[in-house]
């Protein structure tokens, strides 16, 4: 494995490539067909190069750990709100998160739900090496100065398929001094997404809306957070508002809070199962899906992001139940990606939702635009 700690050094190891590079980060997050290539980690371009807690931007070189990104964030009381998980657990891995890796997978949390949206919409610009070894940049390093944002987004979910990201910035925001968590208990699926969808809809800034396991007598959290005072108040007010579908409590101690949303957010209730996936759509979709997806092998499913996002997992799994999610999700306009499955399986099934031919069409332009050759991850979306 190569392990270059400059920029150049990225940019002449792609250039003198003689055949496919795979390009990881910190190695915790082993989704897609496995590459068959020479290793190109990108763990060794650590540092934060700059920080204006006054402008909530940070940059970062992108083999910087998320935990070195979190601990500077936190001495100025800031986050990265798009709140970027960890499956470490999940997945069974080890290694170290790197914010590169965080950024091509456009990896984001329960928080995606609310204003703050995805990783890309915090992404304020990049520096990355095409597959020729040229060195590009696109977007800014502050806010007043952002241009372009089409190609830095672009590169936020490409899975280093058209170049490998040396350096990203991203807008942060302030820590909420206080956070709750309202919970309603034994509510069946149908009344749980309704549940969900009116939280939504208040004017009290809900920041996290999940249920599961997704079965009669699941749990329905809301994360409300801000200000201790208003947390307090928009939280009996949720209470109030959902009356009509039971009496909910409060939980208000942060830590505990805390803890049940990094679960959430890393979804360790599927750590024991060998084959999981996540699936987006619409939230009014997801009993459709799940009772197709039920009809062909049993799985275990809980939401996110008020119903639009779908965690299910099995005991097995194999190319047919990968297929079947695919039909499913494209009939319901949303997309299925396979998170976790033997080596075996992810060598041989498409882990992304298969592309219409409009949209596979331009997705092998821009790949032939910046990497000609097709060395940077070839496959790996495949």
């Amino acid at each position: 494995m190569q392990r270059p700690k400059t920029e150049d050094a990225v940019a002449a190891i792609i250039a003198a490539a003689k055949g496919p590079l795979r390009i990881e980060g910190g190695g915790t997050r082993p989704i897609g067909r496995p590459v068959e290539g020479d290793a190109l980690s990108l763990s060794g371009l650590q540092g934060i190069t700059l920080y204006e807690p006054g402008a909530l931007t940070l940059v970062a070189m992108a083999g910087t750990p998320m935990a070195d990104i979190d601990a500077a964030l936190a001495r100025e009381k800031q986050m990265l709100a798009f709140e970027p998980s960890d499956m470490r657990t999940l997945l069974g891995t080890k290694g170290t998160p790197t914010i590169g890796a965080v950024v091509a997978g456009n990896v984001s949390g329960p928080r995606r739900v609310s204003a703050v949206g995805a990783c890309r919409d915090s992404l304020l610009g990049v520096r990355f090496v095409d597959g020729a070894g040229t060195v590009l940049k696109n977007g800014g390093r502050v806010m007043k100065n952002v241009t372009g944002y089409d190609l830095t987004k672009m590169m936020c979910g490409a899975y280093g398929t058209l170049g490998a990201l040396t350096e990203v910035s991203l807008k942060v925001l302030p820590r909420p001094d206080a956070a709750a968590t309202v919970t309603l208990e034994g509510l069946d699926p149908g009344r749980a997404v309704a549940a969900m969808s009116a939280a939504l809809t208040t004017p009290f800034e809900v920041t996290g809306a999940f249920y599961g396991p997704y079965a009669d007598g699941g749990a329905l959290h809301l994360r409300v957070e801000g200000m201790e005072s208003s947390v307090a108040y928009r939280a009996g007010e949720l209470v109030k508002g959902l009356a009509a579908f039971g009496e909910a409590a409060v939980q208000a101690d942060v830590e505990k809070t805390a803890a049940l949303w990094t679960d959430i957010r890393d979804m360790t209730y599927l750590a024991d199962r060998s084959f999981v996936t996540r699936t987006s759509l619409r939230p009014s979709t997801a009993a459709d899906f799940i009772a197709a997806v039920n009809e062909h092998t049993g799985m275990t499913h809980y939401l996110d992001w008020g119903g639009g996002l779908i965690w299910s997992g099995a005991q097995a799994g194999d190319a047919d139940l990968i297929a079947h999610m695919h039909t499913h999700a494209a009939r319901l306009g949303g997309h299925t990606t396979l998170i976790k499955a033997p080596d075996d399986v992810r060598a041989t099934v498409p882990s992304f939702q298969p592309e219409n031919a409009i949209v596979a069409a331009l997705s092998e332009g821009l790949r032939a635009k910046f990497d000609p050759r097709g060395i940077l991850n070839p496959g790996v979306m495949t």
